[in-house]
């Protein structure tokens, strides 16, 4: 397996696959009903659909990026606002993450191997995801799914699921 190929891998299983860490965002997204993922359970703290807007909001950056676009904050906004709270609403919104990492993975796999090793943007900008290399971007969304993962599995818990 090379580099892009365990990239792919890495992004797409954070989603709907089997990672190291835990349960995948959609398993832990799944069985939450529109309500649900609305709520904030915890004062001060995101909910799930925040969450999920927010994650797909950078996934579609992260893939703007490797079409050669300029680094900057998604055109969706670093938290999207949430304007339909129904349950068709919801479901789109996992599958709109979904579909945003499957097409994020398979830009990976076609993405020149030689261009893993450049850097993205000018100077290191932790937030907006620059001074590092292709590599290293592709490497810390599939982490920003991780710890979101983690959030929502910690909101599920406060919601009693």
């Amino acid at each position: 397996m090379n580099e892009r190929q365990r990239l792919a891998d890495d992004i797409r299983s954070s989603f709907d696959g089997d990672p190291w860490h835990g349960p995948s965002t959609k398993s832990l997204l799944l069985d939450l009903t529109a309500s649900q993922a609305f709520a904030k359970p915890l004062p001060g703290a995101h909910g799930a659909w925040e969450l999920v807007l927010h994650m797909t909001a950078w996934t579609r950056e992260v893939a703007r990026r490797l079409e050669g676009h300029p680094p900057g904050t998604p055109k969706e906004g670093d938290w999207p606002f949430l304007l339909d709270d129904r349950d068709v609403a919801w479901q789109k919104a996992i599958e709109g993450l979904g579909m945003a990492l499957a097409a994020l993975a398979a830009a990976v796999e076609t993405f020149p191997e030689a261009r893993l090793r450049e850097q993205v943007g000018g100077s290191r900008d932790a937030p907006l995801g620059t001074g590092v290399t292709f590599a290293d971007m592709l490497s810390g969304l599939a982490q920003h799914q991780a710890y979101h993962s983690g959030q929502i599995a910690i909101l599920r818990k406060a919601l009693g699921k």
